[in-house]
């Protein structure tokens, strides 16, 4: 799977969790130098909290299109550290 926005690849792997339709990917698949760490955080009653980055591309940014769960619920234990994507940000495979 990859995650694409504004022509770059943000992140690209074979092991991804896909959870209420999401693609969850490994924090070794992501490209970092296209994250910025966000001030936003929400809440899933399952999950736990939810923290965001800004991604960024040729200097254009995408505010909290990222999110992960740094401490999530055991229920969603397995996704911890992993990052899923939304607003316009392209997941295919």
């Amino acid at each position: 799977m990859k995650a694409i926005w504004n022509g770059a690849v943000l992140a690209e792997s074979d092991a991804t969790i896909v959870i209420e339709g999401n693609h969850y990917f490994p924090a070794a698949a992501i490209r970092s130098e296209h994250f910025k760490p966000s001030a936003t955080h929400t809440v899933c009653g399952w999950k736990g909290t939810a923290s965001y980055y800004t991604i960024e591309v040729d200097g254009k940014q995408n505010p909290d299109a990222a999110w992960y769960y740094p401490e999530p619920k055991d229920a969603a234990k397995e996704i911890t550290g992993y990052v899923a994507f939304w607003k316009g940000v392209k997941v295919e495979g």
